[in-house]
């Protein structure tokens, strides 16, 4: 790894705690894939602190920070600017500290896509009907970018059919609420919940009425094959794990904080998944 100079170019990851981040791996290697002088370090910031501690890194000459729980909602309140991706997903990950404004996006959503378009070629959200299990955070990002993308229907999935309606609401469009999810029309189902997560209970869902070829993709990364996912490969159906989307969803900071477009390869991937635990 180069020494870092007096110009080198700074960023990180805000959250609390922060210390189960992979971002820093994940920056570190395409630092120093990419030959840059600069760091990406991790930034453990208590919530009320965070809206200081934010301000004072702009101070510092950070070019910018991702934003990890609990602070994505702080941070879209925070910003003096806010993307399209952010305000569609009220919540910011991602903050550019750019001649004295705070800039805000969320890279979830393009995240999500963009992992979906690279692990099945030929995907794309305007093929048929998306089913979406949760309505948290990264729910919003995901459906947003669906219907932007195209998505012809989306149906919200969730324990609380209330959140699941706030959310139809305010993302508008083709978006409908269900107690059930409906399997058997549906082209993509996507769990943002934490079931299957490690520590946490299996999600319980028959895939058997989905339709040959259907995606399944889950955003939970530990473990990498959740089983959610095992069935859906046991089936024969397209999987897509979680590590894809943080993945992608880093690009955009990185390019704007080093100034350079990084790549999502095998080797990132790999090396990645490598400090993640298989259960």
């Amino acid at each position: 790894m180069p020494l870092l100079s007096g110009r080198a170019k700074l960023a990180g990851v805000l959250g609390w705690p922060v210390a189960h981040s992979r971002s820093p791996l994940l920056h570190g290697t395409w630092l120093a894939r990419h030959g840059i002088d600069g760091a990406y370090l991790p930034l453990p910031v208590r919530p009320e602190r965070f809206v200081d501690s934010a301000r004072a890194l702009a101070d510092l000459g950070f070019r910018g920070a991702n934003v990890t729980l609990p602070h994505k909602e702080a941070a879209f309140a925070l910003c003096d600017d806010l993307a399209p991706s952010a305000g569609r997903a009220g919540a910011v990950n991602t903050l550019v500290f750019r001649d004295g404004r705070i800039e805000g996006s969320n890279t979830d959503g393009f995240g999500f896509t963009e992992n979906c378009a690279q692990s099945v070629p030929g995907w794309s959200a305007a093929a048929g009907p998306a089913v979406l299990l949760g309505a948290g955070g990264a729910a919003r990002a995901i459906a947003a970018a669906l219907l932007d993308a195209g998505c012809p229907r989306l149906v919200l999935v969730n324990r609380t059919p209330a959140r699941a309606e706030a959310l139809a609401r305010g993302l508008g469009g083709p978006v409908e609420v269900a107690e059930r999810p409906p399997l058997e029309s549906a082209s993509l189902l996507v769990n943002t919940t934490s079931l299957g997560m490690a520590g946490q209970p299996a999600l319980d869902l028959d895939l058997s009425p989905l339709p040959s070829g259907a995606v399944v993709a889950d955003i939970v990364y530990v473990p990498l094959e959740t089983p959610l996912l095992a069935a859906a490969r046991a089936r024969g159906l397209p999987a897509v794990d979680g590590l894809g989307m943080l993945l992608h969803q880093a690009r955009p900071g990185f390019e704007a904080w080093f100034g350079a477009a990084p790549a999502v390869d095998e080797e990132l991937r790999a090396a990645v998944a490598a400090d993640i635990p298989r259960r």
